[in-house]
Parts: structure tokens; C-alpha cells; sequence
């Protein structure tokens, strides 16, 4: 899943993006609110965080722009003002929740993931059946048959490219588009590193390379 954050304490989003990333999410951040509603009309993301007090464009007025504009992404927005009349300012404007600086990591975790269960909701199910795997997209768990399988957060957000699509090729492209982040300019290669430790792991006929396409994930 990739998610933006608009904020312009920097230090609280380097902070949020790099907990983010931990948690298997690719993370891109602005600081503007201009440059923020630029990126999101762009398409591309699962979520937008975003403040209310902005440089050059209001939270407000960015949310009402996307929505405006057709843009159904989920916008969980952060301010440090409180009251009801500011959260209700903020829904009114098409936002999805509302959070309150300061606010508790864990929560604002937890609020992010019940974002993108509803918005998966009736579109893909929340426990992804692949021949014998069973990948609790939720719970970010892998089980095959009574065992669970360990996977790291980015071994698992590879894997669940390719099971949403199962049986389908994904390429290499559309897998760093989702797993990292907007900034990335290391060796595209990376995927193909993520890939054998997951045929390890799930074992080798898993993972299909299909030359010169991407990879498949085996629904047999």
C-alpha cells in the first residue's frame, strides 16, 4: 500500500514516514500543501495523511480540492487544533477521520489500516486464498496449512502485490510503485532479491518468473 503524508513539521513526518515504512507501507512526504494536492491528484495512493495548517494551501482547501475533483482516495487528517467544529469542518470537507495532535503512533496505525479495510471493503477480501496459502492481509499474517510462515513487512507487501493479482503477471515496475516509495532510486534489481527469499520461504514453484513480463503468483 502506498500512502502520502502533507506535513510541515518535518521531524514529525520523517518520524511517522519511517514507522510507516517499518509497518511494510511505501511512504512519500511533502510539506506542502500545494505540492501535496499536486501528488495526490496524480492517483497512485491507498491513503493520504494530512495536516490542516500548511504552507501555500490548507488542509481544508486541499482535501475540498481532490474531492472536488473526483479523487475518492481516503484522508486521514492531523491537526493540533481541537473541538468539535474543527473535526467538523474537516469531514464536511471530505475527509475520512480526524486525529488531534498529539496523538499516539499506535492509534494513528490503527486508524490508517481501518481506513484501507473500508475502502477495500467489497473489492478484495481481507484473507487472500493461493492454493495452500492463506495471507490474512489484516493481520499481516502467512499460514500454510497449520503453520505460519515469518515474513518481514516488505517480503509480506511484495507478496501481496502479487496475490491481489494471482495468477496474473505483475511486473517489476507495478511492484516498486506499491512496495517503495515515490523517492526511490536504488537498483530496481531489489525486487528481484524480495522475490527469492519469498520462494525460499513459500518454496520455489511459488513464484513464476515469466521473462522479460514479472512474476506470477501460482493460484494452483
Amino acid at each position: 500500500m502506498r500512502l502520502l503524508i502533507v506535513e510541515d513539521e518535518k521531524r514529525l513526518a520523517v518520524s511517522l514516514a519511517r514507522g510507516l515504512t517499518a509497518e511494510g507501507f511505501a511512504v512519500d512526504v511533502v510539506h506542502d500543501g500545494l505540492e501535496g494536492l499536486h501528488r495526490a491528484s496524480e492517483g497512485g495512493y491507498d491513503l493520504v495523511i494530512l495536516d490542516i495548517m500548511l504552507p501555500g494551501m490548507n488542509g481544508y482547501r486541499v482535501c475540498s480540492n481532490l474531492r472536488a475533483a473526483g479523487h475518492e482516495v481516503p484522508i486521514l487528517m492531523l491537526t493540533a487544533k481541537d473541538g468539535e467544529y474543527d473535526e467538523a469542518e474537516g469531514l464536511d470537507t471530505g475527509a475520512d477521520d480526524y486525529l488531534t495532535k498529539p496523538f499516539s503512533y499506535v492509534v494513528l496505525v490503527a486508524r490508517v489500516r481501518a481506513l484501507l479495510r473500508r475502502r477495500g471493503a467489497g473489492t478484495a477480501a481481507p484473507v487472500l486464498t493461493v492454493g495452500p496459502l492463506r495471507i490474512d492481509t489484516a493481520a499481516r499474517r502467512v499460514i500454510r496449512g497449520e503453520d505460519e510462515i515469518a515474513l518481514t513487512a516488505k517480503e509480506f507487501a511484495v507478496l501481496e502485490q502479487l496475490a491481489l493479482r494471482a495468477g496474473q503477471v505483475v511486473s517489476k515496475a507495478e511492484i516498486l510503485e506499491h512496495v517503495w516509495d515515490f523517492a526511490y532510486d536504488g537498483d530496481p534489481n531489489i525486487v528481484e532479491v524480495y522475490v527469492s527469499t519469498l520462494r525460499r520461504k513459500l518454496g520455489a514453484a511459488t513464484i513464476r518468473t515469466v521473462r522479460g513480463a514479472g512474476y506470477r503468483l501460482e493460484a494452483k
